[in-house]
């Protein structure tokens, strides 16, 4: 899972790697509805760039890219409140995800860093997936 910032170039390095994330999304989105935030998967939107990747990697209809509805694009400070709120439970319950707490914690990081950024330049976001 990585994150998409509207426009070409926000003017800032959005590289994420959310490859622990999604490989916990469950066990994530679970604690995300404990914690009553928006689970990560709701900040989900798939642009024709997006889909376009995913057909390259042998992923999906290629007929779907063509149905697509418009991407949905999310306040980052939104994105925030999750991450947040994920990251205090793993900080006070750092064993709630067995021995893979710490690669999450660090993405979450990462993601917080990209999403602070973001607030500063008034830009929205939405997630991706990549299936590599």
């Amino acid at each position: 899972m990585y994150i998409v910032v509207e426009g070409e170039d926000p003017g800032f390095d959005i590289f994420v790697n959310g490859r622990a994330l999604a490989a916990n999304e469950d066990a994530l989105e679970k604690i995300a509805t404990r914690l009553h935030v928006k689970p990560l998967l709701d900040f989900f939107s798939a642009d024709v760039n997006s889909m376009a990747l995913l057909m390259d990697e042998g992923a999906g209809d290629p007929e779907l890219v063509k149905t697509l509805p418009p991407p949905q694009w999310f306040m980052p400070a939104d994105g925030l409140t999750t991450v947040r709120a994920l990251l205090r439970e793993l900080r006070r319950n750092p064993t709630t995800l067995g021995s893979n707490t710490l690669p999450i914690v660090a993405e979450l990081e990462e993601y917080e860093n990209v999403l602070e950024k973001a607030v500063n330049h008034r830009s929205r976001w939405h997630l991706a997936v990549s299936w590599r």
